[in-house]
C-alpha cells in the first residue's frame, strides 16, 4: 500500500466555519442524545395531528408525550415496520410527511455502513490499524488504533482540548481531527478500559472511505446506498451548503455542514425508516460484516449509551431491545430505532425545551417505547 498522506477530495473541502455553529456547536464530540436549546414552546393545547398507515394504533401515549409542553415544542414519530404504522406532528413542525431535516450524528449510521461495506469487498479488515490508511494522520508516539476500535468507540481518542477561534474558516477533517490529536491534548490512554463516544472516530472513518475509494464521502453515500434504496431526500451536503430543501420540518436555519461524516446529513422520515430496515434485514452488506451489527464489544458493558462493533446503538426499551441512533444538529434532536430485523421501526425529530440531558434522554426512551 503507498503511503501518502490523506488529501480530501476537491468537493470535500468546507468553506466558512459560521458564527451559528461556533455558538451552538463547538467542536466537541456531539454526544449521543445530546440537547441543544429549543424554539419559543407553542400553547399546550396544540393538537396532534396524525395519518394512520395501514392499521389503527393504539396511540394514547404518544399523542400526549408529543404534546408540546416542557420537554419538547414540537415533535415528529413516525412509526413503521411489519406491524401497524402511524405518522404525525406537533407544534411548529412541518405536518409533510416527507419534510426533511439535519439528522445530525445519525449519520454516523451511513458512516459505519460504508465502511462495512469496504470491509466486506476485502479493502481493509476490522483490525486494520488506520495509521496504514492514513499515514501521517494520527501522531507517531500513538499506538495503533485499529477500523473496528473506531467504529466502536473503543479507540481511547480523548476530548480535544483546543478550539477554533471565531472568523476561522469551517474545518476540513483534517484539521478536525488535528485538533483531537494536538500535542497539549492527551493521548489515547492504553490499555482502554471503557467504551467512550467520540466524534474523532467518525471523522477519522470518513477519511478511510475517501482514501480508499478515491472517491467523496458524499458521492458514495449516494452511490452505494441512497441511490441503490431510491433514498431522494438523503444526502451529505457540499461545503457551503447550509441549506436545508423544502419542505422543512422545523430548523431551516443557516448550518455550515462542518460535521460531515459525523454528523452533516440530511434525510426525512420515510427514507431513514427505508434505510434501517434494509440495513436491519441485511440489504446493504454481507453476512459476516451484517453479524458485527449485533456484536457488542466487552468495553461496552456499564456504557450509558452502548454501540456494538458495528457502530449500532443497543437500547433495552419498553422490554425490547432495539437498535438505532441519536443525533442532535441545530436546534433539533433525531434519532431511529428498530427492533430486530426491522420488524418495527420508529423515527422521530423534536425541539427540545429542556436543557437537562437526562430528562430529554428519558422523554425519548418514553416515545421509543410508545412507538414500538
Amino acid at each position: 500500500m503507498t503511503k501518502t498522506p490523506y488529501t480530501a477530495p476537491a468537493a470535500a473541502r468546507p468553506t466558512r466555519w459560521t458564527a451559528l455553529v461556533l455558538a451552538g456547536a463547538a467542536l466537541v464530540s456531539v454526544t449521543a442524545g445530546a440537547v441543544l436549546p429549543a424554539s419559543a414552546a407553542e400553547p399546550q393545547g396544540a393538537p396532534v395531528t396524525g395519518t394512520v398507515r395501514a392499521h389503527a394504533v393504539d396511540t394514547t401515549a404518544l399523542t400526549a408525550l408529543m404534546k408540546p409542553g416542557a420537554m419538547a415544542s414540537g415533535t415528529m414519530v413516525r412509526v413503521g415496520g411489519t406491524g401497524p404504522g402511524w405518522t404525525g406532528a406537533t407544534g411548529p413542525l412541518s405536518q409533510d410527511p416527507a419534510a426533511n431535516f439535519r439528522i445530525g450524528s445519525v449519520t454516523k449510521l451511513f458512516t459505519s455502513t460504508l465502511v462495512l461495506q469496504l470491509v466486506g469487498e476485502g479493502r481493509f479488515t476490522l483490525d486494520t490499524p488506520v495509521q496504514e490508511l492514513l499515514p501521517g494522520t494520527l501522531p507517531a508516539h500513538w499506538k495503533p488504533i485499529t477500523v473496528g476500535q473506531l467504529l466502536s468507540h473503543t479507540s481511547g481518542i480523548q476530548q480535544p482540548c483546543v478550539d477554533f477561534g471565531p472568523g476561522e474558516a469551517a474545518p476540513t477533517p483534517e484539521q478536525v481531527v488535528a485538533h483531537w490529536t494536538d500535542p497539549e491534548c492527551a493521548a489515547p490512554q492504553y490499555p482502554v478500559r471503557a467504551q467512550q463516544y467520540n466524534g474523532a472516530n467518525y471523522f477519522l472513518l470518513g477519511m478511510v472511505v475517501e482514501k480508499v475509494t478515491g472517491r467523496s464521502y458524499a458521492d458514495e453515500i449516494q452511490r452505494r446506498i441512497a441511490r441503490p434504496l431510491g433514498l431522494r431526500h438523503t444526502y451529505s451536503p457540499k461545503p457551503g451548503d447550509r441549506s436545508v430543501p423544502a419542505p422543512v420540518l422545523a430548523d431551516g436555519d443557516e448550518i455550515e455542514p462542518w460535521a460531515w461524516a459525523e454528523g452533516g446529513m440530511l434525510s426525512n422520515a420515510p427514507d431513514l425508516e427505508r434505510f434501517m430496515t434494509s440495513l436491519l434485514r441485511g440489504r446493504l452488506l454481507r453476512p459476516a460484516q451484517q453479524r458485527q451489527l449485533f456484536v457488542m464489544p466487552a468495553l461496552s458493558e456499564g456504557a450509558v449509551d452502548r454501540f456494538s462493533t458495528g457502530g449500532l446503538m443497543r437500547a433495552e426499551i419498553g422490554g425490547a431491545v432495539v437498535w438505532g441512533r441519536t443525533g442532535s444538529m441545530g436546534r433539533s434532536t433525531s434519532g431511529v430505532f428498530a427492533t430486530e430485523g426491522g420488524r418495527r421501526t420508529v423515527v422521530y425529530s423534536l425541539l427540545p425545551a429542556s436543557r437537562d440531558r437526562e430528562l430529554i434522554r428519558g422523554h425519548v426512551a418514553a416515545l421509543v417505547a410508545a412507538a414500538l
